[in-house]
């Protein structure tokens, strides 16, 4: 069983803290590695477990739950139903949060597809593009916008969250007028570096950086067993 003190007590002491964003990320993991073992029947996971799934050290998620409470009980580990449940809210994860994708080609449209966003209460509400052959259409539920409906569907819809996946000239017009219409969360793939106020929570993913992490890897890898 976990054994914390009242969360209003519990939010109020980890809102004062620092927490590293890696940190964050990684609750994100041992949220989805809960759920694989709940799905394996196994109502009960300790740390030391739960690391190993995750290839880390156990010490490190130790002191990742540590920023957000007292979790589980020694010598038996953590209830998996509610670390989930735990997790999820320290997340946000306990309430729907809804979502646009602006950009309609293959990478906005694989997201805009992808079901796991729903499992974790993230809804997309609706896509943007230039494209009038895209426009006024259906994709799985989804509906295209034109551009200058952004703002009246961002209203209508309560969006909070945008994925931007435009090209790379477009995106900073692009996050200008998603600013202007009331998005403080932006999730950017384009591969450019994005200037909005302070206030905007901005997230950069560049795919091309990760693969790079990849051959750098790789490549330490092949000169070793060379």
């Amino acid at each position: 069983m976990l054994n914390r003190s009242p969360a209003m007590n519990e939010e109020k002491v980890y809102q004062e803290k620092k927490i590293p964003e890696d940190t964050i990320i990684r609750l994100s993991y041992y949220l989805r590695a809960l759920i694989y073992f709940l799905e394996e029947n196994k109502k009960v996971v300790s740390s030391r477990q739960l690391a190993e799934f995750l290839k880390i050290s156990h010490h490190q998620l130790r002191k990742d739950l540590s920023y957000f409470g007292h979790f589980g009980k020694k010598g038996v580990g953590y209830s998996s139903y509610e670390l989930i449940d735990r997790i999820k809210e320290i997340l946000g994860l306990n309430q729907q949060w809804n979502v646009c994708v602006v950009g309609f080609g293959n990478l906005g449209r694989a997201l805009s597809s992808y079901k796991g966003f729903r499992d974790q209460g993230l809804c997309i509400k609706a896509a943007f593009d230039v494209d009038k052959n895209k426009q006024n259409k259906n994709y799985n539920g989804i509906k295209v916008y034109g551009l200058d409906k952004i703002q009246n569907v961002i209203k209508k819809e309560n969006i909070r969250i945008a994925i931007i996946t435009v090209p790379k000239e477009n995106a900073k017009e692009i996050s200008n007028q998603l600013y202007k219409t009331g998005i403080r969360a932006i999730l950017n793939f384009a591969p450019v570096k994005l200037s909005l106020p302070q206030e905007v929570i901005l997230k950069d993913v560049d795919f091309s950086c990760q693969l790079t992490y990849l051959t750098y890897r790789l490549k330490l890898s092949e000169k070793k067993n060379f």
